[in-house]
């Protein structure tokens, strides 16, 4: 009777070792694409955060026409819609400014400028409710009362001559979260996030 013999493969050390130096070389890539997606998951969120406050504010700023405290909800909306893992620590400064209606941009120096702040805070009352913002005001060049929400600018302030177009502007500082710029040698400490919306604002009847 004759046996088939079976030959079984002999590991090595060296197979062992060859294995190992592959790992070392592959898990240092593997990390760093591992963070590079968290990293990148957070810029994202903060990024559309930014969007999404600002779009959500220029629409409270549309709807809140020339009513005093108008500024206030504006800020209070972006406050509310800047959340986790997105601080609204994090906004450098608010721009509530006169659009133009063609292209968004700035009219002139019609802009109020909120600066967020860890010192000074603003007082509101909006509806009723009253509450403090962490907000110093930096600019007035576009007060509430002289926003115009008629239709054919009757009674509005000089050169306003129908519905304004009010924009809302927010200025981010996305701070790293992860090791990934130790990682890759990067320098700065992030980046600056600036997202705005226009809105015509809503006529009064």
């Amino acid at each position: 009777m004759i046996r088939s013999l079976r030959r079984r493969p002999n590991r090595t050390s060296n197979s062992k070792g060859q294995a190992l130096v592959e790992f070392a070389f592959v898990f240092p890539i593997f990390m760093t694409l591992l963070v590079a997606v968290i990293e990148y998951g957070f810029l994202m969120n903060a990024n559309l955060a930014s969007s999404y406050a600002s779009r959500d504010a220029s629409l409270v700023a549309a709807e809140a026409g020339n009513n005093t405290g108008a500024d206030c909800a504006i800020l209070k909306k972006i406050e509310d819609d800047i959340n986790g893992p997105s601080s609204p620590a994090n906004i450098a400064n608010v721009q509530i400014y006169w659009a133009d209606p063609a292209t968004g941009a700035i009219l002139g120096a019609n802009v109020n400028t909120y600066t967020r702040s860890t010192i000074t805070t603003i007082a509101c009352t909006v509806g009723g409710a009253s509450f403090t913002l962490p907000y110093s005001k930096t600019t007035s060049g576009y007060p509430e009362a002289n926003r115009c929400n008629v239709i054919n600018g009757s009674g509005c302030a000089s050169g306003h001559t129908g519905l304004d177009t009010i924009g809302v502007q927010i200025t981010y500082t996305y701070t790293w979260h992860t090791p990934l710029k130790s990682l890759l040698g990067f320098t700065g400490s992030g980046w600056t996030i600036v997202k705005s919306n226009a809105m015509e604002m809503e006529p009064v009847l």
